[in-house]
């Protein structure tokens, strides 16, 4: 079960990238994959959460994309119902937009930090005073919160109406009780109205507020009591020592509010907000709530794209499937109507070979495919015009990377070892995607480690997809019947960015070299301009 937003935010000021990926082989996505195929960027893509719940839940669902078909199936049902029920989505936009303006009182109520009786507050968590209104807003905002669905009527699908479900329930919790008052605090320590029935242990009421009738009133009934029972010259006040009088009050005032405000800090707003806190009950309603704003979040995301989108048609399979029409990348290709959508099939193929001269758009397009599954893994649309895929238990993405003086393995080592922990963690129904292999050593032993490593994923049986500039590899895979040849075309020397069948042979160096300015031309006048 995923960590509660609330649980992951327990020792800091919440922020929204605050979930990280699993450890390789732990989740269907680990640190280095989710780095190489830029999920931050994904993130920054799809969201249009409109609360910092929802968007720390949308962030959350990418670096720990679901694995269960059932339960990726119910999401995409819930966001069916939304596109279909427009008063239930208008509904709820609302409510989330509402909650957007309201949501920080309540982080300030459990995160703030106090500033004591005469500080003044310059962050935004920071509190000053005793934290009476901080107190008020939070607790007003769940509060409101659960009314506001429980006016709403029970959405169809089981995704929706688990969600509201559980912030419902809420009402029924002890947190909840406390959050509506009012609260006692007794010798038992803090006490609800239901469990103060059946305690006859004296309690103090609380209420956030500093002026405290009850109180004034009861000092001046003991000092007239004093002044009624045991009459002296202290006591007697005429209209005229009144003025003297008020010169003994103000000293009272500064002695009071100190008094009952710290002891209602202390005692009480400090002790329930640890409460709220480390409460589960508020953590499901606040991961519950995040969950129906990234719904939206969805929603929106589709609805601004720029290009057909769809919820992909998800299926059973002994081995990894996939079948795009039109995909495009959810990064670059958003608003992006020039950009060059693809086909793509691997199904009973297990192999998929790339190749293609530099900046053809290789690792864009595979970066496509990666990020795509992602999406679709956690229940969201899809940039493409068609999409049908199988769950990937594991998403790994292998680009070469550097060595640093510890590893003590070079680069072909470095490398190596994260092509073991993937080839370790796969089975046959994870997705690899391999950005050349076996750099750092000569031709003829990166062509043999290079086919070790194919055959040894080939044999697991699950989706690998390589980038290489070696077609040598190519041609030996395709000639045993086991690789699948893809190319990006160029035209008029030129990328036209589609993805085609065959072998390219050719890397159009001089072209890159050219478009930098570092071609020999360059060098030779670089040269000649030095001397």
């Amino acid at each position: 079960m995923k960590e509660t937003i609330l649980s992951v935010w327990q020792d800091a000021w919440p922020i929204v990238k605050s979930s990280k990926p699993l450890a390789t082989g732990a989740g269907v996505i680990d640190e280095s994959a989710f780095n190489t195929i830029e999920v931050d960027k994904v993130f920054e893509a799809v969201n249009h959460a409109s609360t910092m719940i929802g968007q720390a839940v949308l962030y959350r669902s990418l670096t720990q994309p679901l694995d269960v078909l059932d339960e990726i199936k119910a999401k995409q049902e819930a966001v069916e119902e939304l596109q279909s029920n427009s008063v239930l989505k208008e509904t709820l936009e609302r409510l989330v937009e509402t909650a957007a303006e309201q949501e920080k009182n309540f982080y300030l109520l459990l995160f703030g930090q106090f500033l004591g009786t005469f500080g003044t507050a310059r962050e935004e968590h920071e509190i000053e005073g005793y934290g009476y209104l901080q107190y008020k807003r939070g607790v007003r905002f769940m509060l409101e919160l659960v009314d506001q669905i429980q006016a709403i009527e029970v959405p169809q699908s089981a995704y929706l109406k688990t969600l509201f479900d559980k912030i419902k329930a809420f009402a029924d919790t002890r947190t909840y009780s406390l959050m509506a008052g009012p609260v006692y605090i007794s010798e038992n320590g803090i006490q609800s109205r239901q469990e103060r029935k059946s305690s006859f242990s004296p309690a103090i009421i609380f209420r956030p507020r500093l002026f405290k009738p009850l109180l004034i009133t009861l000092f001046f009934g003991i000092v007239w009591a004093l002044a009624h029972f045991f009459p002296t010259d202290m006591f007697k006040v005429s209209v005229e020592a009144i003025p003297t009088a008020m010169i003994f009050f103000v000293p009272l005032l500064l002695i009071y509010y100190p008094v009952v405000g710290g002891f209602d800090r202390d005692s009480c707003i400090i002790p329930l907000r640890n409460e709220f806190k480390n409460s589960s009950d508020v953590a499901e309603i606040m991961d519950a709530f995040g969950q129906l704003d990234e719904l939206l979040s969805f929603i929106k995301f589709a609805e601004v794209f720029g290009s057909s989108v769809v919820l992909p048609a998800l299926i059973e399979g002994e081995h990894h499937r996939i079948n795009l029409a039109g995909a495009k990348n959810p990064v670059l290709g958003k608003q992006n109507y020039a950009y060059i959508g693809n086909d793509f099939v691997l199904e009973d193929d297990k192999l998929v070979l790339v190749t293609g001269p530099n900046s053809g758009g290789k690792t864009a397009f595979c970066k496509t495919i990666a990020q795509i599954q992602l999406l679709a893994q956690i229940g969201c649309y899809v940039p493409a015009q068609s999409a049908t895929l199988t769950v990937a238990d594991r998403i790994f993405y292998q680009a070469p990377e550097i060595s640093h003086l510890v590893d003590g393995e070079g680069r072909f080592g470095t490398e190596l070892k994260r092509t073991r922990d993937i080839f370790l963690a796969t089975t046959a129904k994870s997705v690899v995607i391999l950005d050349e292999l076996s750099e750092g050593t000569t031709f003829e032993e990166k062509l043999e480690s290079s086919s070790n490593v194919l055959n040894g994923f080939y044999r697991k049986g699950n989706s690998t997809i390589l980038i290489t500039h070696n077609h040598q590899l190519v041609d030996h895979f395709v000639g045993q019947g086991t690789g699948l040849p893809k190319q990006v075309e160029f035209a008029h020397d030129a990328p036209t960015y589609k993805l085609i069948d065959g072998i390219s042979r050719v890397s159009h160096a001089d072209r890159v070299a050219q478009k930098i300015g570092f071609s020999k031309e360059d060098i030779d006048n670089y040269l000649a301009d030095a001397k």
